[in-house]
């Protein structure tokens, strides 16, 4: 059975607003928002013959959905670069597709308020399905200009090595 520390002065959910995605040993630069994680189990139903009342219910087959990443359009390339592995326009018959490497493994983590890294997730053999490279423009509009990045995958796991981080407690200079 897996072991957790547990903080007992702790009565706060952690808040969504610290992460960090990485890919490919390094960090993404401006990702402002991910899309929740989220599985969904198949049901599948089945009776006896000998007991016409019940329906039995068992897991099938489970799915896991799509994750989007936002972020602001900057003249990093890192969404792009990765979105024309999957197709790349102009590449020639039979190359349009980077066969060998159009998959990568994702670490997404979240930190508490104080910054130190408290959960992490490892996002399996995720591929992408859509990039959106430039939003909808609108001269009249006041806002950030975001791109996004959907991004198929086969499954995550949680990262049982990062614990419950030790909170810092401040002092009282008068004490």
């Amino acid at each position: 059975m897996a072991q957790f520390s547990v903080n007992a002065e702790r009565f706060d959910p952690y808040k969504n607003f610290k992460f960090r995605v990485k890919w490919d040993g390094r960090y993404v630069a401006g990702v402002s928002k991910v899309s929740a994680l989220s599985r969904t189990t198949e049901v599948v139903e089945h009776r006896e013959g000998g007991d016409p009342s019940t329906v039995r219910k068992s897991p099938g087959q489970t799915k896991f959905e799509a994750i989007t990443l936002e972020r602001g359009v900057t003249h990093d390339t890192e969404f792009e670069k990765w979105a024309n592995k999957v197709w790349n326009l102009g590449s020639g018959l039979g190359a349009e597709v980077s066969l060998r490497d159009f998959r990568k493994d994702i670490i997404l983590e979240l930190y508490n308020e104080a910054g130190q890294l408290a959960i992490s997730y490892n996002l399996l053999r995720c591929w992408p399905s859509e990039f959106q490279s430039l939003p909808e423009l609108d001269a009249s509009a006041n806002a950030v200009a975001i791109q996004t990045l959907k991004l198929e995958n086969e499954g995550w796991e949680r990262d049982p090595a990062v614990t419950e981080p030790a909170e810092e407690s401040f002092t009282d200079p008068e004490d």
